[in-house]
């Protein structure tokens, strides 16, 4: 797994940040750092278990999931309004605490919640990048980031042990080996599939040679497990310094070396990697059912998402609240059902894919699928409905508060479309806001 702070400090020294293949590289790191996050899951779970678990595999990939979107989506739509309404009372000190302090609540949340504080820190940091502070909190975050890089590189030789790195010279310098050349060439080819012309995709393969940070967690992960070796620990830092320092030299001569491929590979071949590139890149029009479906997957799942973190939240910590009083549980119900039903609304009526939809409805055939779209938006609204009265009311009372919220919701739906819609403009104003 490539080392983030290894890759990006050598980009920024070296002054190719701009270049396109980094953003082929910085997406490459942030699904390692994901895919990461998930093996020390799973690789747990067979040490202590001793037996694959598929089941708990697919649950820590939902949970994932659904952590991402909701800090990203809440993320988006309080932090960019939260700064922009304080502004005038931040100085460079504030801002710079204020910053940290909101990475470090991540970090603790997401520690939390079983997850790397590594992910809490990235989702944070890509939160704060849509802000319109975003350079200025990077202008003051520099130097903290400087720091910590210094701490980060200086713990990291503490832990080499000379005697280690004689005794097992062969295996490290083997694996340094595979590190290099394997990294460089399957992620060449990995970028060339992915439909990125070849000088493009050498530089990416080239920047990613090197092992960094969370090789370490998992290693210390499976010594703690004691399903590895003692020795793997020190192995693993010996081959991450040595490429720590080949990696500038490999970003560096990138470019000459894609160069000399490009020239030394038969004419054909570089022609039909031309080609294919050309291809992928240009495959944009997709079928209006496509996009009407993808749209529809799209709204219903962030929505459901949405609905399925309020509930829950309100189960947790407004219900415990209300426990003592006579209606306590009425009154988390109402006060429930109140927010969740611009989301209940978009969820279930609110008109999707619309262009798409009136071009399809043109053809008789199309009516009924689209019916049965529409269906099943409907049914997942009566199913959350259902979820939240389920969660705070007996079963007799649920029933006739279910008919009444279902009632509230067709009587009002100009209303509540308009706070949804209030409510919608608010995440868009915040995430385009620095365009």
């Amino acid at each position: 797994i490539s080392s983030t702070t290894i890759i990006l400090k050598a980009f920024d020294e070296l002054g190719v940040k701009s270049q396109k293949f980094t953003g082929n590289v910085i997406g490459a790191l942030i699904v390692q750092d994901i895919v990461a996050i998930l093996m020390m899951v799973l690789l747990s779970t067979i040490a202590v278990s001793q037996q694959f678990s598929g089941t708990e595999l697919i649950q820590s990939l939902f949970k994932l999931g659904f952590f991402l979107i909701i800090w990203f989506v809440s993320g988006i739509f309080f932090i960019p309004t939260l700064l922009k309404k304080l502004k005038p009372l931040f100085t460079d000190e504030t801002l710079l605490i204020i910053s940290l302090a909101l990475c470090l609540f991540m970090v603790i949340f997401a520690a939390g919640v079983g997850f790397s504080p590594a992910l809490g820190a990235f989702i944070m940091g890509s939160i704060i990048a849509e802000t319109n502070e975003a350079e200025h909190i990077e202008h003051l975050v520099k130097p903290v980031k400087d720091l910590f890089g210094a701490v980060f590189f200086v713990s990291v030789g503490m832990l080499i042990n000379p005697d280690t790195l004689i005794e097992y010279a062969f295996p490290v310098m083997i694996l340094t080996l595979i590190t290099i050349f394997g990294q460089s060439i399957t992620s060449t080819i990995g970028t060339i599939i992915s439909g990125q012309p070849l000088k493009e995709s050498i530089q990416t393969g080239m920047s990613l040679s090197q092992i960094g940070e969370f090789s370490f967690i998992i290693a210390t992960l499976g010594a703690s497990l004691n399903v590895t070796s003692d020795f793997l620990y020190p192995i693993v830092v010996a081959v991450s310094a040595v490429t720590a320092f080949t990696t500038p030299y490999m970003i560096k001569y990138a470019t000459p070396v894609a160069g000399f491929i490009e020239k030394k590979l038969p004419k054909r071949w570089t022609k039909r990697i031309e080609i294919y590139s050309a291809n992928a890149q240009a495959i944009k029009t997709v079928s209006t059912w496509r996009k009407a479906i993808k749209e529809y997957v799209f709204q219903v799942a962030i929505h459901s998402i949405i609905l399925l973190a309020i509930i829950q939240l309100s189960k947790r910590f407004l219900m415990p609240l209300m426990d003592d009083y006579s209606y306590g549980n009425i009154v988390t119900a109402v006060i429930t059902f109140i927010i969740i039903a611009p989301f209940l609304w978009a969820v279930s009526l609110r008109r999707i894919a619309t262009e798409e939809v009136q071009e399809l409805l043109k053809n008789k055939k199309h009516h009924g699928p689209i019916l049965v779209l529409i269906f099943i938006r409907m049914v997942i609204g009566l199913f959350f409905i259902g979820m939240m009265l389920n969660n705070f009311l007996s079963p007799g009372i649920a029933v006739l508060a279910f008919v009444i919220s279902v009632v509230i919701i067709m009587l009002f739906p100009k209303k509540i479309n308009k706070l949804y819609l209030k409510i919608e403009n608010r995440f868009v104003k915040n995430y385009n806001q620095r365009e």
